[in-house]
């Protein structure tokens, strides 16, 4: 979710631009200050761009702010005229970003938000014009619904094609290519934001073991509890990636050294307590960060973690590891 918020941004901005360029032509009729209310909506979104990555439940806030953008619309819209003005069908704007971010069941909420704030519009400023004409309100309720209904369907297949692309098949647990991605939009992110991102390599202990002695199919058992627990203790926005065969890696934005040395602590703990797929295992872990304040360079943060984790591997296992110093001083 938030990277496809991360692949909308640009286009977001392109259209709040487009739409005050039309409201600026518009003008003459509707008045020139219904760019008001756009000017702040681009403002609110600006914001939340640069800190969505620090909240704890992203997925609310990114729908907040998408209610906030309807209200916004809807409340230009009154202004200008209501009902019988034609920028009410903008509100059938953003129902186009709905799919590519939120479920089913958001969409479903998210048009029937929109629908309620279309009908009070026009009802408020001008409930005549909607009794004799009905049309005012049906035509942009139907595109509103009719966007939302190739919505869905497009969702689904997006979703299908994404999975299969970017999920690994026997953990469920993003991959290689997933992690490409959000590395590039965390590396870009960490320009503005001047926030750290922490990183955490771990590694199964002896699992070649238990491929040899047990076989394969108790191994992949082992990956798939190992995966399952590892999700189960990170937040939202913690993603974690299969990056090898019994290697995982997380990625922590906001996180400094401190904080994802506790976080690798917290995620062996929790592998180590109890049988995964059958098996007492435990995980060994390596930390880094990026500096406060500093673009965040993956290649450097990973092979801090990673020299990190051989440190661990090689003091005995079942531990964790972090890098001692800096990731660039570790690595001059």
């Amino acid at each position: 979710m938030l990277e496809m918020d991360a692949y909308l941004q640009p286009v977001r901005r392109a259209t709040f631009a487009f739409i005050a360029a039309s409201l600026l032509i518009m003008g003459p009729w509707l008045g020139w200050w219904t760019i008001g209310p756009v000017i702040l909506a681009a403002i609110a979104f600006r914001i939340a761009e640069s800190r969505i990555s620090e909240l704890e439940a992203p997925e609310y806030a990114l729908f907040a702010a998408w209610v906030a953008s309807q209200v916004i619309i809807a409340v230009a819209v009154g202004i200008s005229g209501g009902a019988e003005v034609p920028t009410l069908s903008w509100l059938a704007i953003p129902i186009v970003t709905l799919g590519a971010r939120f479920s089913k069941r958001g969409i479903t909420l998210g048009v029937a938000i929109t629908i309620a704030l279309l009908l009070s519009v026009a009802f408020i400023t001008d409930a005549s014009a909607v009794i004799h004409n009905p049309t005012l309100v049906i035509a942009p309720i139907t595109l509103v619904i009719a966007v939302a209904m190739f919505q869905s369907v497009l969702l689904r297949s997006d979703v299908k094609y994404r999975a299969e692309a970017v999920i690994d098949p026997l953990t469920g647990m993003l991959n290689r290519s997933a992690l490409a991605n959000r590395v590039n939009d965390l590396e870009e992110q960490s320009q503005v934001t001047k926030l750290p991102v922490g990183l955490v390599i771990g590694d199964i202990d002896h699992f070649k073991d238990i491929n040899d002695s047990l076989g394969h199919a108790r191994g992949d058992a082992v990956l798939k509890d190992v995966a399952y627990e590892l999700r189960s203790s990170l937040r939202a926005f913690d993603l974690v990636y299969r990056i090898g065969g019994e290697e995982f890696l997380v990625l922590v934005p906001g996180a400094e050294a401190a904080q994802v040395t506790e976080l690798a602590e917290q995620l062996r703990l929790a592998v180590s307590d109890g049988p995964r797929g059958g098996q007492d295992v435990t995980m060994s872990f390596g930390t880094a960060a990026s500096v406060s304040g500093e673009r965040f360079d993956y290649e450097t943060v990973f092979a801090a973690a990673d020299a990190a984790l051989y440190d661990a591997k090689r003091s005995g296992r079942d531990q964790v590891c972090s890098a001692a110093r800096t990731p660039e001083l570790a690595l001059s």
